[in-house]
């Protein structure tokens, strides 16, 4: 007999990695329940592949009138919460939107979750919340240390999560994965930005000399994470979602100016962001024992990632547009 599959509600679906999630959830045969606000980030174009195939509603989760509305019509058995403000830089410049979004958004869909008793909540976290590290590797139960607006909004929503585990049973699962990169990517994060300057001989700004280290991880390998997580994680549990393969970003950056034939004269040092984290690494072994591991190398994943930004220009420069005229907004309101 067929397993019968829990009807999704997927928070930020039209986003870089909760898009990647619907894409695979459709083709996984999941009845899916997109809630996005379609701010600059997001994008349905994203969803092409499935159009017609999920319930979609644009929606702010701070909104809890609305929530509780799509919750009373659609009455989803589990929930995988993407939706966030992610740019560290941004949250540094104003972290308004941050605390609303990546706190009190997380606190409407717990209480809403808790009222038609969610089989499983998938909080989706970020290995950023545990700061930085030298040597070794964080686990799971490394302590909080947070060193951006971004960063502490994501861990107070942990905390507020893993508050709802202990004090009333809540089924919550939180995953922290490394820095994802892929197609679909949005233009203000490292590798998109860095491979739109080169293909447009520009310059791609790098932080201090660029010497920081992140664990990078293809999002088609972190969203089967998720669905592992969703299937087979025990309620109350925490996962870090890694790749092992650490990188420099200067070396992230000369990889893709080799890849595509253009001079590493492109680089250009910039003065390094406040509380800029030097290094990310992660203890996956938890999640391994569950059965998942990253399956994408690195050199097949940022070349596949920089064909689809060099085939999908108009996309980007669409967004990368789009992006100018918000950061100058973001400025002129300081």
């Amino acid at each position: 007999m067929r397993k019968v599959l829990p009807k999704l509600l997927v928070t930020g679906g039209a986003g870089f990695i909760g898009s990647e999630f619907v894409r695979q959830g459709i083709r996984r045969g999941y009845k899916i329940v997109v809630v996005d606000k379609l701010t600059y980030a997001g994008d349905l174009v994203r969803l092409s592949s499935t159009k017609g195939k999920y319930a979609f509603y644009k929606t702010d989760i701070c909104d809890a009138k609305k929530i509780q509305d799509i919750f009373s019509k659609e009455r989803p058995e589990a929930i995988v919460h993407f939706a966030a403000e992610t740019h560290v830089d941004r949250s540094i410049l104003k972290s308004s939107s941050f605390i609303e979004t990546n706190i009190r958004g997380t606190q409407i869909l717990l209480d809403e979750s808790r009222k038609y008793n969610i089989s499983k909540f998938i909080q989706i976290s970020t290995d950023e919340v545990y700061g930085d590290i030298k040597k070794g590797k964080f686990c799971e139960s490394s302590p909080l240390n947070p060193s951006s607006p971004y960063s502490a909004s994501k861990a107070a929503a942990d905390c507020l999560v893993g508050a709802y585990v202990r004090t009333y049973g809540f089924p919550a699962v939180i995953l922290r994965p490394s820095n994802n990169y892929g197609p679909w990517q949005y233009p203000e994060k490292f590798i998109p930005v860095a491979v739109f300057k080169a293909l447009n001989d520009q310059k791609i700004p790098l932080y201090a000399k660029g010497l920081n280290k992140r664990e990078w991880l293809h999002v088609s390998d972190c969203v089967q994470a998720v669905f592992l997580a969703l299937n087979k994680a025990k309620p109350g549990q925490v996962y870090n979602i890694g790749s092992g393969i650490e990188k420099k970003n200067i070396e992230v950056a000369k990889t893709i100016l080799k890849v595509l034939g253009k001079p590493e004269k492109l680089i250009q040092f910039v003065k390094d962001r406040p509380g800029h984290d030097y290094r990310y690494a992660l203890d996956c072994s938890k999640i391994n024992r569950l059965g998942w591991r990253s399956k994408v190398k690195f050199k097949e994943g940022i070349e596949k990632a920089i064909d689809w930004y060099e085939n999908n220009q108009i996309w980007v420069k669409r967004k990368t547009t789009f992006l100018k005229d918000y950061w100058k907004k973001v400025y002129k309101e300081q």
